[in-house]
């Protein structure tokens, strides 16, 4: 008999009506392949919303600024970190068509289920610091939009007001679900780009553009480094990758997801990245400024700076509540004894106390989200590479993953290997991720590597990847339990021998 957990339970009881509502319901349990509908392309509209951030920009004139790349330079940059970091959560999303289930619970299958609490607890932390990253970026958004259009001049108390409201409303959104999200993120996705055209249009006709090409050429050094900081926000989705591909019906084409998921993350990344450093090499000192956002009325005339930022406002919401809707996942994952919608709620609250923190208390918005960036792309690496590989040793099976044994805690899971570890993705989880950590460098921390030609280049992330990958190949593959057929088969055979 299998031993599941009440929690596990409570959510599979509710499987039946979880998509009758406009509230999703349906909590870490895999989906049925009778209850998936859908195509690829509607994974377009989420990519491109979870990328609609005035960061962006703000990154973009770090490029110009800080690693003194040209023009052309920046193209490739945003090119390449599209490509590499989205086709990594595209090829990693194919597992949740597999499994039906989110990234975290099919990670149960790889760590076995007490070894996947460790990683699972770092992709948690780091789902909190970006939940309070772009919390802080869109209390900057509305307190900027509140000094152009009325003159109000940022003060404690509205920080703590626009902080706290822009936090409600993602809560709100998020509590709703996957149907919800997928109407905000097809209409942010129409007004955002829109209004992208408006303020392109506008540079083009303002902005001194032999000026912007005589700009000369940066280090590849400096490119390569480039590539992986903007890279790092797409790495910090991989995990979440199957969360949104999960009612997709297991016969989607896989190409088709990965197509999808980098055409919709890039369309964005790309033009932002180069606005942004088309911005910075008109006024260079954008890159340093005290938020991430205020610039923006300096550059762009008020009539299109505040329309412009409400939409990067909704978008910033969106990309929040999508981080919300899958953090929900990896709290019930975890153990929190909650519904998704209310395992949301510690989420909220402490991006709410780590937001105030970072606009009260911090004293440089950039240099902390550089920091968190580095830190968080070698964390979520080290995941990446193990994962991969026992996708690819599963995908000739026919049967990727066994819902019953995902779901199944119990000393006799399928996915309890030895003592709940599976030793072989705990050993090269844990060397890969500390190797990396020894080329990682930022403000409050060097490793002992980080001047090396790797370190240098700002590729401990992909050294991370590597190794993870290529420890777990080498080692012995893991023994599974007995998936659910051959364990009833062996409940039968005990009674008959009884």
């Amino acid at each position: 008999m299998a031993h599941t957990d009440s929690l596990d339970n409570d959510v599979t009881a509710s499987s039946a009506t979880a998509e009758a509502g406009a509230v999703e319901t349906r909590g870490i349990e895999p989906v049925p392949e009778s209850e998936r509908q859908g195509r690829a392309r509607e994974l377009f509209p989420t990519w491109v919303a979870a990328n609609i951030s005035v960061l962006l920009l703000t990154m973009g004139a770090g490029l110009v600024v800080f690693n003194g790349l040209n023009i052309w330079q920046v193209l490739i940059v945003g090119a390449c970190a599209s490509a590499v970091s989205y086709g990594m959560v595209g090829l990693v999303s194919i597992a949740g068509k597999w499994g039906g289930a989110p990234g975290l619970l099919l990670s149960r299958a790889t760590f076995g289920v007490r070894g996947n609490y460790f990683p699972g607890m770092i992709l948690w932390i780091a789902r909190f610091g970006w939940e309070t990253i772009n919390a802080v970026t869109g209390a900057y958004a509305l307190l900027t939009v509140l000094r152009l259009l009325f003159g109000i001049e940022s003060s404690t108390p509205l920080i703590v007001v626009t902080l706290f409201a822009f936090v409600a409303c993602t809560f709100l959104v998020s509590g709703m679900g996957r149907k919800v999200l997928a109407v905000c993120n097809t209409w942010s996705t129409y007004l955002f780009g829109a209004f992208s055209v408006l303020v392109l249009g506008y540079l083009v006709w303002k902005i001194d553009w032999d000026q912007i090409f005589s700009r000369p050429a940066g280090s590849t050094a400096m490119l390569i480094a480039g590539i992986g900081t903007i890279a790092a926000g797409g790495i910090s989705w991989v995990p979440s990758g199957p969360d949104f591909t999960r009612y997709l019906p297991g016969r989607t084409s896989s190409r088709a997801i990965v197509g999808t998921t980098v055409s919709g993350a890039a369309i964005v990344v790309v033009p932002m990245v180069l606005m942004g450093a088309v911005m910075a090499a008109a006024q260079p000192d954008l890159a340093s400024a005290p938020d991430p956002v205020s610039f923006l009325g300096d550059v762009l005339p008020t009539w299109l700076a505040v329309p412009y930022l409400i939409t990067a406002l909704v978008g910033m919401l969106l990309i929040n509540s999508l981080s919300m809707y899958s953090a929900g996942f990896t709290a019930q994952t975890m153990g929190v004894k909650l519904p998704r919608a209310l395992a949301v709620s510690v989420n909220a609250v402490i991006s709410l106390v780590g937001g105030l923190i970072l606009m009260l208390v911090a004293k440089s918005f950039l240099s902390s989200f550089i920091a968190f960036l580095t830190l968080l792309a070698v964390s979520f690496s080290a995941w990446i590479g193990v994962f991969g590989v026992d996708m690819l040793r599963r995908r000739d099976r026919a049967v990727k993953y066994d819902p019953e044994g995902l779901m199944d805690t119990g000393r006799g899971s399928r996915y309890w290997y030895a003592g709940g570890f599976c030793w072989q993705a705990m050993t090269a989880w844990g060397l890969a991720l500390g190797f990396g950590l020894c080329f990682t460098k930022v403000d409050w921390f060097t490793g002992p590597l980080a001047t090396t030609w790797i370190g240098r280049n700002g590729l401990g992330w992909a050294v991370t990847i590597l190794v993870s990958a290529a420890l777990y190949a080498v080692l012995p593959a893991a023994r599974e339990g007995v998936d659910a057929p051959e364990r009833a088969e062996a409940e039968r055979e005990t009674v008959s021998a009884g």
